[in-house]
Protein backbone atom coordinates (compact mmCIF):
# COMPACT_ATOMS: atom_id res chain seq x y z
CA UNK A 1 0.00 0.00 0.00
CA UNK A 2 1.14 3.27 -0.95
CA UNK A 3 2.59 5.47 2.37
CA UNK A 4 1.47 9.41 2.32
CA UNK A 5 2.81 11.95 4.70
CA UNK A 6 1.25 15.19 4.45
CA UNK A 7 3.31 18.50 5.70
CA UNK A 8 3.13 22.65 5.41
CA UNK A 9 0.37 22.87 7.10
CA UNK A 10 0.04 26.23 9.79
CA UNK A 11 -2.02 29.10 10.27
CA UNK A 12 -2.31 32.19 7.79
CA UNK A 13 -4.49 34.79 7.88
CA UNK A 14 -7.26 35.17 5.22
CA UNK A 15 -6.00 36.43 2.03
CA UNK A 16 -2.70 34.94 2.26
CA UNK A 17 -0.91 31.79 0.64
CA UNK A 18 0.25 27.89 1.45
CA UNK A 19 1.80 24.74 -0.01
CA UNK A 20 0.95 21.96 1.51
CA UNK A 21 3.51 18.97 0.58
CA UNK A 22 2.54 14.72 0.57
CA UNK A 23 5.91 12.69 -0.12
CA UNK A 24 4.52 9.37 -1.11
CA UNK A 25 6.02 6.52 -1.42
CA UNK A 26 4.97 6.15 -4.90
CA UNK A 27 3.10 8.28 -7.85
CA UNK A 28 -0.46 6.19 -8.11
CA UNK A 29 -2.57 6.86 -11.37
CA UNK A 30 -4.73 9.18 -9.35
CA UNK A 31 -3.63 11.72 -6.78
CA UNK A 32 -6.12 13.48 -4.47
CA UNK A 33 -6.05 16.30 -1.97
CA UNK A 34 -9.23 16.09 0.71
CA UNK A 35 -10.04 18.05 3.13
CA UNK A 36 -12.31 17.92 6.14
CA UNK A 37 -13.43 20.45 8.85
CA UNK A 38 -14.84 19.61 12.05
CA UNK A 39 -18.37 18.55 11.95
CA UNK A 40 -18.42 18.21 8.14
CA UNK A 41 -17.62 15.62 5.78
CA UNK A 42 -14.50 14.20 4.21
CA UNK A 43 -14.38 16.44 0.71
CA UNK A 44 -12.81 16.35 -2.49
CA UNK A 45 -10.45 19.61 -3.64
CA UNK A 46 -8.39 18.56 -6.32
CA UNK A 47 -7.38 15.67 -8.21
CA UNK A 48 -4.28 14.94 -10.86
CA UNK A 49 -4.06 12.39 -13.50
CA UNK A 50 -1.14 10.08 -14.02
CA UNK A 51 -2.69 8.30 -17.07
CA UNK A 52 0.14 9.09 -19.41
CA UNK A 53 -1.64 12.30 -21.09
CA UNK A 54 0.77 15.32 -21.26
CA UNK A 55 0.19 17.57 -19.14
CA UNK A 56 -1.05 15.35 -16.75
CA UNK A 57 -4.77 16.53 -16.37
CA UNK A 58 -6.21 17.96 -13.06
CA UNK A 59 -9.48 18.62 -11.31
CA UNK A 60 -10.70 21.21 -8.70
CA UNK A 61 -14.17 21.29 -6.69
CA UNK A 62 -16.14 24.38 -7.61
CA UNK A 63 -14.96 26.08 -4.04
CA UNK A 64 -11.42 26.10 -4.58
CA UNK A 65 -11.02 26.74 -8.38
CA UNK A 66 -9.08 29.55 -9.27
CA UNK A 67 -7.64 29.59 -5.71
CA UNK A 68 -5.98 26.01 -5.33
CA UNK A 69 -3.25 24.76 -7.85
CA UNK A 70 -2.38 21.09 -7.31
CA UNK A 71 0.83 19.67 -8.90
CA UNK A 72 3.51 17.16 -8.39
CA UNK A 73 7.23 16.18 -8.83
CA UNK A 74 6.87 12.43 -10.17
CA UNK A 75 10.88 12.25 -9.98
CA UNK A 76 10.33 12.67 -6.27
CA UNK A 77 6.73 11.28 -5.56
CA UNK A 78 5.89 14.62 -3.97
CA UNK A 79 2.25 16.01 -4.82
CA UNK A 80 1.63 19.68 -3.77
CA UNK A 81 -1.23 21.56 -3.07
CA UNK A 82 -0.60 25.58 -3.62
CA UNK A 83 -3.56 27.47 -1.79
CA UNK A 84 -4.24 31.10 -2.87
CA UNK A 85 -6.81 33.75 -1.27
CA UNK A 86 -7.39 31.84 1.84
CA UNK A 87 -10.82 32.05 3.27
CA UNK A 88 -11.73 30.90 6.91
CA UNK A 89 -13.58 28.29 5.05
CA UNK A 90 -10.61 26.93 3.88
CA UNK A 91 -9.77 25.54 7.70
CA UNK A 92 -9.61 21.88 7.72
CA UNK A 93 -7.66 19.43 8.32
CA UNK A 94 -6.05 18.46 4.60
CA UNK A 95 -5.12 14.86 3.46
CA UNK A 96 -3.37 13.49 0.41
CA UNK A 97 -4.84 9.87 -0.88
CA UNK A 98 -3.69 7.73 -3.77
CA UNK A 99 -5.27 4.94 -5.97
CA UNK A 100 -4.01 3.08 -9.17
CA UNK A 101 -7.31 3.29 -10.89
CA UNK A 102 -7.75 6.37 -13.02
CA UNK A 103 -9.57 9.56 -11.29
CA UNK A 104 -12.55 9.99 -12.99
CA UNK A 105 -15.21 8.97 -12.06
CA UNK A 106 -15.70 9.66 -8.91
CA UNK A 107 -12.36 11.22 -7.32
CA UNK A 108 -14.41 13.25 -4.83
CA UNK A 109 -15.75 10.08 -3.42
CA UNK A 110 -13.43 9.43 -0.28
CA UNK A 111 -14.38 5.91 0.36
CA UNK A 112 -12.88 4.86 -3.02
CA UNK A 113 -9.60 5.42 -1.42
CA UNK A 114 -7.40 2.80 0.78
CA UNK A 115 -4.29 5.39 1.02
CA UNK A 116 -4.41 7.81 3.08
CA UNK A 117 -1.46 10.05 4.76
CA UNK A 118 -2.17 11.53 8.65
CA UNK A 119 -3.57 14.33 7.82
CA UNK A 120 -1.99 18.69 8.14
CA UNK A 121 -3.69 20.89 9.88
CA UNK A 122 -4.68 24.60 7.91
CA UNK A 123 -5.87 27.30 10.12
CA UNK A 124 -6.93 30.63 8.36
CA UNK A 125 -8.06 33.49 10.48
CA UNK A 126 -9.39 37.05 9.39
Amino acid sequence: QVRLVESGGGSVEAGGSLTLSCAASATTSCMVWFRQAPGKEREGVAAISNDGRFPAVSWYADSVKGRFTISQDKARNVLYLEINRTRPDDSAMYYCAADWRLCEPGWRRPGRFDAWGQGTQVTVST
